[in-house]
């Protein structure tokens, strides 16, 4: 498991090179804290929000990042929530899917790679939680080959959480081109006719 150092805060307090944070959950009162900016954005490179990282302190928490604030100019973190997870704990959460592996079909059949869903909800014990579930690209190996959501392997422990099976996770596809040398066929008579029609049409007189 990942691991960040704290130390409690006052409320603004400022310290050089530290980034302001708090942790709570169900069973934990609001607390402020510091954490290393530079440890952080490693440890939140890993993590992501799906994974549990062991804060240690003053006391020893367990908790997943629940929101990141940013400065909106330098797009730099400034202040971090942290949910705190009780040991043993089975939670719900939102995993991102990454993408690994060269499908054939795409390689050598010329076909299009249509990628449909970037994460999966799944539960189980929080964790074990990965930070992200890989999609192998390589059983996209023909024209009609498909991933489903439920060709995805999930680490022991996780199972998918209300999400069908059957989802589209990644297709192939090859795109129909256009006959550009096929004469195109106009209906002449219906444009004859229509351009006699508006000839004919007498401009209508203003009354006075």
């Amino acid at each position: 498991m990942l691991s960040l150092n704290f130390e409690k805060r006052t409320k603004g307090e400022e310290k050089e090179g530290m980034l302001k944070a708090v942790y709570y959950g169900e069973k934990e009162k609001s607390t402020p804290i510091f954490v290393d900016a530079i440890a952080f954005g490693k440890v939140y490179k890993e993590a992501g929000e799906s994974s549990v990282i062991a804060l240690n302190g003053e006391k020893k928490v367990q908790a997943m990042v629940q929101d990141v604030s940013y400065d909106p100019v330098k797009n730099t973190p400034i202040h971090v929530d942290f949910y705190t997870i009780e040991k043993g704990a089975s939670i719900d959460a939102s995993v991102p899917l990454e993408f690994v592996g060269v499908s054939e079909a795409v390689k050598s059949l010329g076909a299009t790679l249509s990628k449909v869903l970037h994460e999966v909800e799944v539960e189980g014990d929080a964790t074990k939680l990965p930070h992200s579930i890989s999609v192998d690209l390589s059983l996209l190996s023909t024209l009609d080959s498909i991933i489903k959501v439920k060709d995805l392997v999930l680490p022991a422990g996780v199972k998918l959480y209300h999400m069908d099976g059957e989802e589209v996770v990644a297709a192939v596809s090859i795109a129909k081109e256009e006959d550009l040398s096929a004469p195109i066929e106009a209906d002449i008579s219906s444009i004859e006719v229509a351009e006699k029609g508006k000839k004919e049409e007498a401009p209508a007189e203003s009354e006075e």
